[in-house]
């Protein structure tokens, strides 16, 4: 593709797992809302497992001279490595990612490029107004309450995958698992700038299936996982230890109130179970709290290395050049002779 198109502006990734539309269509109608925005652009479409039919009809597009990248992952391995993948293979200043589905009018691409270019580091979705079931309506409002609760994000549509950043959000960002969801909590605990934009949803976005119910606790231990990410990720004894400080307090206090009824009211403890869970939690309070100390050890060892903002500006001294000076004391400095040196 380097050879054909030499830094397009925009680069589109596209995921492409289980859940897709055809790629002909789909590509058609995102071709007519990048062009409305004025910028040259690619196209990259990762293959997210084994789709020979879907690989054959991306070929043909690339063969008749559209600016598609092809991507095709051994297995699959979830979009968020699939995003990774694509981003290996961009050009583009501006990075969008866009679902294999129609999820909002292809028309509204332009205002996710629009903010991007202005203030903001992150551009995501907000499909309003917005349709769906009373039920899919509750499980969202439920979903995004949890999030604002656990991260302080008021966000109001996470489940749209059609967001715009700058190219270094990418570059700061190492997503895994199913963290395509929090991109954007990701992003801002990294200290870039995130919005919401309201834009028109599809006329075909539509979701005829119905969650199982694993697919809702793998949601709630992505949402602790975020929480723990984006709270405790370079203080981890204040969770552990808070966690810890608990368990053992319970502990503590009820062998203690077994110790005075043993000691002021003569009840036996030979055959009392609660004798073993009060040791049992000052046991394990312990060892929680020793976790964390642990991690405290290991984020103190790597510090210089974690990098968890970002410089908007620097505003250097108009004055002399401070190598120069450095120099010049340098060089005022008086030598003494190395002992190792005869």
């Amino acid at each position: 593709m380097s050879e054909r198109f030499e830094a397009p502006e925009l680069s589109v990734i596209i995921p492409v797992g289980a859940r897709h539309a055809d790629l002909e269509e789909l590509y058609a109608d995102y071709r007519r809302g990048l062009a409305l925005t004025g910028k040259s652009f690619e196209v990259i479409f990762v293959l997210d497992g084994s789709l020979p039919n879907e690989a054959a009809a991306l070929e043909r597009l690339s063969a008749s001279g559209e600016p598609v990248g092809i991507v095709r992952l051994t297995r699959r391995f979830g979009e968020s490595t699939a995003l990774m993948a694509g981003f290996q293979s961009t050009q583009g200043r501006i990075i969008l990612t866009l679902p294999a589905y129609q999820q909002i009018d292809s028309s509204e691409i332009g205002k996710l490029v629009r903010a991007v270019e202005g203030s903001a580091d992150v551009a995501i979705s907000h499909r309003w107004p917005r349709a769906g079931s009373w039920w899919e309506r509750f499980r969202r409002r439920i979903f995004h309450r949890l999030i604002a609760r656990a991260t302080g994000q008021p966000y109001r549509d996470l489940g749209c995958a059609a967001r715009a950043m700058r190219r270094r959000v990418l570059e700061e960002l190492a997503l895994y698992g199913d963290q395509h969801r929090f991109l954007p909590v990701l992003a801002y605990r990294q200290g870039f700038r995130v919005v919401e934009i309201d834009v028109r949803q599809s006329a075909r976005d539509r979701f005829e299936g119905a969650y199982r119910p694993r697919e809702y606790v793998h949601r709630a231990l992505d949402i602790f996982t975020v929480f723990f990410l984006t709270r405790f990720t370079k203080k981890p004894l204040r969770f552990f230890g808070m966690v810890g400080a608990v368990t053992l307090g319970l502990g503590v206090l009820l062998n203690l109130w077994l110790a005075v009824e043993k000691l002021v009211l003569g009840h036996a403890l030979a055959d009392r179970p609660a004798l073993l869970l009060g040791s049992l939690l000052m046991v394990l309070g312990m060892q929680v709290f020793a976790l964390g100390l642990l991690g405290e050890l290991i984020i103190f060892t790597h510090a210089r290395e974690i990098k968890d903002y970002q410089v908007e500006e620097i505003i250097e001294f108009p004055g002399e050049d401070p190598k120069a000076s450095k120099k010049e004391d340098d060089a005022r400095l008086p030598r003494r002779p190395s002992p190792y040196l005869g």
